[in-house]
């Protein structure tokens, strides 16, 4: 079965899965005249990191050959069922990702979680620690990460090759994140032996940064323990927070939750951030 056999069966299905969700359900303001209670197609490229033309293309029928990271990316903004994920796929002639690989769904009881949280900026990762989504409190927190694509989604990457971002850690702080996300790869590498993006991601690694190399090498054991971060935001100062890694039941999802004493100067600068959200303030 394919996106041809029907006319557009693609295009047909990503509309109707489009129109079904409201924008305050992904967190968008619902302004403006609607013709439809569903999101547009500039949200769903919002959502999804596309371009909105190629959100019209594959509605239209103009492209049909989405390729299996598009289409785990409009899984996750149309926040598809497992069963409609697969359907995604086989609309779109591509094999689902299977064992072996790394998987980037997210199951419905964490979508659920996410959907009801607020107030604590939240962001999950996948075994590779790619990541996949955030609340709106975290990209206020962090900055918006729309405009990241590829690499500069992994936290890895970008640590070991000098993008730091706004956390600053002592030595003992770096060395600890280090050494967990190092093993946390390496055991990756075993559970997903056919992935070829987490195998390349290692090569590169070991290849850039000779500080990954080193402890690669070494057979460097660590685990994640809840600790503190300072965050030194641009327009609200210097947060220092309460950071746990939380791994989903039943996946290998990694869920970071940042949050601050209540009452705490902390806390209050975060309330601060869900009011301005991303926008600079003035």
């Amino acid at each position: 079965m394919s996106a041809s056999k029907d006319g557009n069966e693609l295009g047909r299905a990503l509309h109707g899965w489009r129109d079904r969700i409201s924008p305050q359900t992904v967190g968008l303001p619902a302004g403006g005249v609607r013709r439809a209670a569903g999101l547009r197609r500039e949200e769903l490229a919002q959502l999804a990191t596309l371009s909105v033309d190629y959100i019209t293309r594959l509605e239209q029928g103009r492209a049909t050959s989405p390729s299996p990271q598009v289409l785990a990316s409009l899984a996750r903004a149309l926040r598809l069922s497992t069963a409609e994920r697969a359907y995604l796929y086989l609309l779109a002639g591509q094999p689902e990702p299977g064992p072996g690989h790394i998987s980037t769904h997210v199951p419905p009881g964490l979508r659920r979680l996410l959907d009801q949280l607020s107030g604590a900026p939240l962001s999950v990762h996948d075994a590779a620690w790619n990541l996949i989504e955030c609340n709106p409190s975290w990209a206020a927190l962090f900055g918006d990460p729309s405009a990241l694509h590829g690499r500069e989604r992994n936290i890895v990457w970008r640590h070991f090759t000098g993008r730091h971002g706004r956390i600053a850690q002592t030595p003992a702080q770096r060395a600890d994140f280090e050494a967990s996300t190092v093993a946390d790869l390496r055991a990756a590498t075993a559970r997903y032996p056919a992935d070829l993006g987490l195998r390349s991601l290692v090569r590169d690694l070991r290849e850039t940064s000779t500080v990954f190399a080193g402890l690669w090498d070494s057979g460097i054991v660590g685990t994640h323990a809840s600790g503190t971060k300072t965050v030194h935001h641009p327009e609200v100062g210097r947060l220092t927070l309460s950071c746990d890694v939380l791994v989903a039941a039943g996946s290998d999802l990694r869920v970071v939750a940042y949050t601050a004493a209540p009452g705490s100067e902390a806390a209050a600068a975060l309330g601060l951030l869900d009011v301005i959200g991303t926008q600079a303030m003035t």
